[in-house]
């Protein structure tokens, strides 16, 4: 995959703008965050993800290139360990809506939220 044309941060809306000859996405630092690459979110293979709660406010305080593979944000949360090559971030662009109703019917099933300061409970 190639690198975007464009690729915009926009604080205030909060959401990275990017921009491909035949594709133009926003996507906000929300949805980054949860569907961040890291070990960390992704767990070490298939089912093991850790669902991210209370990102409703994250915001990305940088965005650095990673040689000509991709970028790595950095989350006011303390999150920077993901790498976000261009292959994935293309697939985000992509799937953006089924991927964010995955995550919300996610968090409905733990029982969690969005906003900051949320917790999963689960029954024993």
């Amino acid at each position: 995959m190639t690198q975007p044309n464009s690729i915009k941060v926009r604080k205030q809306s909060r959401l990275l703008q990017l921009s491909w000859d035949d594709c133009f996405a926003e996507l906000s630092f929300e949805f980054l965050r949860v569907h961040s690459p890291s070990a960390e979110v992704r767990g070490h293979g298939q089912g093991n993800e850790v669902l991210q709660v209370g990102k409703q406010e994250v915001d990305l305080l940088s965005l650095q290139p990673v040689g000509h593979y991709g970028v790595q944000l950095s989350f006011n949360d303390g999150h920077d360990s993901g790498i976000y090559s261009w292959d994935y971030l293309r697939h985000l662009a992509d799937n953006h809506a089924s991927l964010w109703q995955q995550y919300l019917q996610r968090l409905q099933q733990a029982g969690a939220s969005r906003e900051a300061g949320s917790l999963i409970f689960k029954q024993l």
